[in-house]
């Protein structure tokens, strides 16, 4: 059967030649979905290694994967990251799975992610299983949920054992903006779902954030780069419901209409 890979991108010509190169051999089509803000060679990156490129308006991730899942041409699609790699064990598991009849419609695949430079074991980094080989016809997103989106599939699931490997975050810098701007999309996510931020959250969000990463998932494992990793997890707790706060206290053009309606 064949296989089409799909990478939404923008301004990653610094990852996207080695995403690109990991499948090489293993996509019958390579489509790079690229967001119409891209500023930086994405395109020229894509085109040398053959992949198909699109600019697209930007619309939220779930929103691009449609896209993805309706541009692309085979039953197959495998979903990828610009920062992410498909190992040499997970290409080989792929090719076999589709020269068969895949029992199930989607498949999940363990991922490594590496931050700066090193491998993490703990803290829900390992084995965080992603939903991103699905049969294209089985596979929609729900475009209300604005990060860390997954798709819903009209069939069963199962889990493949080769990895996906994930160059995270190499400097602090892209830590910091990559965590505000999940805050964001989360606390967009939440006041969309009729959620409001209470003094309470401030301090019980972050708390429960740490245990959880640091203790039960078992971030101690990675040493001081775990602490710190679970932290900031933490710390990004307190900054999605400030976020959330001042989206539902910003005024309304319907509401300032509302009240001068009012007052006359």
């Amino acid at each position: 059967m064949g296989l089409s890979v799909a990478i939404i991108a923008r301004d990653e010509e610094r990852h996207l030649g080695g995403c690109l190169a990991s499948v090489a051999g293993l996509a019958d089509e390579t489509l790079v979905l690229l967001d119409s803000r891209t500023t930086d060679g994405s395109a020229a990156v894509a085109a040398s290694h053959g992949a198909t490129v699109v600019s697209a308006l930007w619309r939220g991730f779930p929103a691009q994967r449609n896209r993805a899942l309706a541009l692309c041409r085979h039953p197959w699609v495998l979903f990828l990251d610009a920062d992410e790699r498909v190992t040499p064990a997970l290409a080989i598991e792929i090719r076999a799975l589709l020269a068969t009849t895949p029992a199930a419609v989607g498949y999940w695949l363990p991922r490594h992610n590496l931050f700066f430079g090193q491998a993490l074991r703990g803290g829900g980094w390992y084995p965080d299983p992603q939903l991103r080989l699905l049969r294209r016809d089985a596979a929609r997103y729900d475009e209300a949920r604005l990060v860390h989106e997954y798709a819903e599939l009209g069939g069963a699931t199962a889990t493949l054992h080769g990895h996906l490997l994930h160059h995270n975050i190499d400097a602090l810098g892209e830590l910091w903006a990559k965590q505000s701007a999940y805050a964001l999309a989360e606390a967009r996510t939440l006041y969309f779902e009729g959620r409001r931020a209470r003094w309470r959250n401030l301090v019980g969000a972050p708390a429960r954030e740490f245990w959880r990463r640091y203790v039960r998932l078992g971030g101690w494992r990675d040493g001081a780069l775990g602490l710190f990793l679970c932290a900031t997890m933490a710390w990004f707790e307190v900054v999605k419901f400030t976020f959330l706060y001042a989206i539902a206290s910003a005024p309304r053009a319907g509401d300032r209409g509302t009240r001068r309606h009012g007052d006359t």
